[in-house]
């Protein structure tokens, strides 16, 4: 089981890795674009009126929200697979391997909102940005340990991605409840008809696909209507893909579904998302943007927030004898990755758009600079870290 799961985690490493690379040069290509005389043509690419409809059904949005309501749907169904699978008999299948990342992704989420908080406690609109810097972009993180090459040790990566999936619990989690709009009981109604009728399907150990996409595509629709965010169906979906075939013991239609999707989203998905999000028209950006409270609390979050909360809790809970360190890792490397993880770019924007975008407040500008800041300088850091503190002939076995 650990030689098979610690396969899957260099396979899961060297993708995400390739996809992070590509992810930045998305974000990079999209600053060139927003602060060049291509600017004109970013803003009307991304405000393209899209509709679909279908009778009476109507789904109309601009070309930027169907990429962050549609193919992040997408996205977050890939989340809810890779969950799924880890807690039946991946990583964290066993206890013992879910206490130091379950312990570290809840101080790298609680931290980084206080300080946030701190900065903008008395803004009530700016309040709404609270959860911006709680969250990690596990593909950045992880194309930047890729530079690193050879000298990281399978412990660190299964670390980072254990935290990840907890900080992805933790993000779900928190768009579920804090980042709704007004309740359509009426949509919520069919949602509620199609949850059943895919838990049938899954006890019925149905392993053909068709029928969860359709049912999934009907329950994104219902979500979107009903106030709650439509990317939360792909989590709701991915719950009930069965794990194993009854008839076809060597298959698994979940694993299948997660490995045709990981391609498409870390080579086309998150790329688009990135390009999508991260345009910053950095003309006239001065010391008084920069330190504007927004901008301040989300950087300083990222930064500072996640590398007290994920070290401080972790090196606590070690001290105290609930954990301990995994081996090949020490607590210099242990910062190093607590630094990395200041990297929330997709998530954070991700998030930063469900906070402001329906404020009539324009806080998306101080929410991007913020990010970027603070994701730019915890990258720096973590790789620093991490180059100085790892040996060059890591233990991967």
């Amino acid at each position: 089981m650990i030689n098979v799961s610690q396969e899957y985690i260099k396979k899961f490493f060297k993708l995400e890795a390739s996809a992070g690379i590509l992810l930045m040069l998305s974000a990079i290509l999209a600053i060139i674009f927003a602060n060049t005389g291509l600017n004109h043509y970013y803003e009307m690419l991304l405000s393209t009126p899209v509709e679909v409809r279908i009778g009476q059904l109507q789904v109309a949005k601009p070309l930027l929200l169907w990429i962050n309501d549609g193919l992040m749907a997408v996205f977050f169904f890939l989340v809810g697979l890779e969950l799924k699978r880890e807690l039946v008999e991946g990583e964290l299948s066993d206890k013992k391997n879910i206490i130091l990342p379950g312990i570290g992704a809840i101080g790298g989420m609680l931290v980084p909102a206080l300080v946030y908080m701190y900065f903008n406690y008395d803004d009530p609109v700016a309040m709404k940005g609270w959860a911006i810097p709680a969250a990690t972009d596990i593909a950045f993180a992880l194309g930047i340990l890729a530079i690193l090459g050879s000298r990281v040790p399978i412990s660190l990566k299964i670390f980072l991605t254990s935290l990840a999936i907890f900080d992805d619990i933790g993000a779900i989690l928190i768009i579920a409840f804090f980042y709704t709009e007004k309740i359509s009981f009426v949509a919520l109604l069919f949602v509620s008809v199609c949850v059943p009728i895919l838990a049938i399907m899954n006890h019925r150990n149905v392993c053909n696909k068709f029928p969860y996409v359709l049912i999934g595509m009907i329950m994104w629709v219902a979500m979107l209507k009903s106030g709650v965010h439509a990317t939360l169906a792909g989590v709701l979906l991915a719950m009930f893909i069965p794990m194993n075939s009854k008839e076809r013991p060597d298959y698994s239609p979940l694993k299948s579904m997660e490995h045709d999707l990981h391609t498409v989203v870390a080579y086309f998905i998150l790329p688009v998302f990135a390009f999508a999000n991260a345009g910053l028209n950095l003309s006239g950006v001065g010391l008084e943007q920069v330190m504007h409270n927004v901008p301040m609390g989300i950087a300083l979050g990222l930064f500072v927030g996640k590398q007290i909360g994920i070290f401080g809790l972790c090196y606590l809970a070690i001290k105290l004898g609930l954990t301990k360190l995994p081996k090949g890792m020490s607590f210099a490397s242990l910062y190093g990755t607590a630094a990395l993880c200041g990297v929330g770019f997709t998530m954070s924007l991700f998030i930063g758009g469900l906070a402001f975008e329906e404020t009539g407040v324009n806080l998306l500008f101080d929410e991007r600079l913020g990010i970027i800041i603070g994701s730019l300088a915890s990258g720096i850091v973590g790789y620093l870290v991490l180059r100085f503190s790892l040996s060059p002939n890591a233990d991967n076995n």
